[in-house]
């Protein structure tokens, strides 16, 4: 099983997504892996969202999560429909106890210093900055940053293409996420791929 690091480095960019349709669940996917995103945020928003894990979890190089999660059964629902890692708004000390026994990989969502601390406590250093720009934005977590050291992050909830150099230049910053990837609607595939492509590059 990666790491949770190892998922967060493996693009610079991980696409937030809210697809309502299964029948787009793999062909979005492909777009995004062949614009060199592999991780992607399946988030448990629609009632579709297990069968949309499940058929991106089928496309070679998709590295599929599950996002919103919120309690132990949502955890165990993504993880018996494909995903390799969680992702959450919050934090809560039942959650982290699930994705332990679970051996899945978990990304809380933190927004403060308390969050921070209680995740410490319980064994994490990698976590969800979120929501980034309501919560202060860049100047924000550089000022959470500065007492957590061994902590990083992956800053999610407002941010866009034009911002997401500036977040991903934080020492502390591993990778961002983003709803930018995949607009609303019937997919555009060769759109969705030039915009994947275009977060790739921010790597460099």
């Amino acid at each position: 099983m990666a790491t949770i690091e190892d998922i967060m480095t493996l693009s610079p960019v991980i696409p937030v997504l809210v697809i309502h349709d299964p029948a787009h669940a793999r062909p979005v996917a492909e777009a995004l892996v062949a614009g060199g995103l592999r991780t992607l945020e399946v988030t448990l928003r629609t009632e579709s969202a297990l069968d949309v894990i499940a058929e991106m979890a089928k496309v070679e190089g998709a590295v599929v999560g599950a996002g919103t999660v919120l309690n132990r059964a949502d955890l165990d629902a993504s993880v018996r429909a494909g995903a390799r890692f969680i992702v959450s708004p919050g934090l809560t000390t039942p959650l982290a106890h699930a994705a332990r026994d679970a051996d899945v990989p978990l990304l809380p969502g933190i927004a403060n210093a308390g969050d921070i601390m209680r995740g410490l406590d319980l064994g994490l250093t990698r976590f969800k900055f979120f929501p980034a720009e309501a919560s202060g934005g860049i100047a924000a977590l550089k000022a959470l940053s500065a007492p957590f050291g061994q902590v990083r992050f992956c800053p999610t909830g407002g941010i866009r293409q034009d911002t997401a150099a500036n977040w991903l230049a934080l020492p502390s910053v591993l990778c961002v996420g983003g709803s930018w990837l995949v607009p609303s609607g019937t997919p555009d595939l060769a759109d969705i791929t030039a915009r994947a492509r275009a977060a790739a590059a921010l790597a460099a």
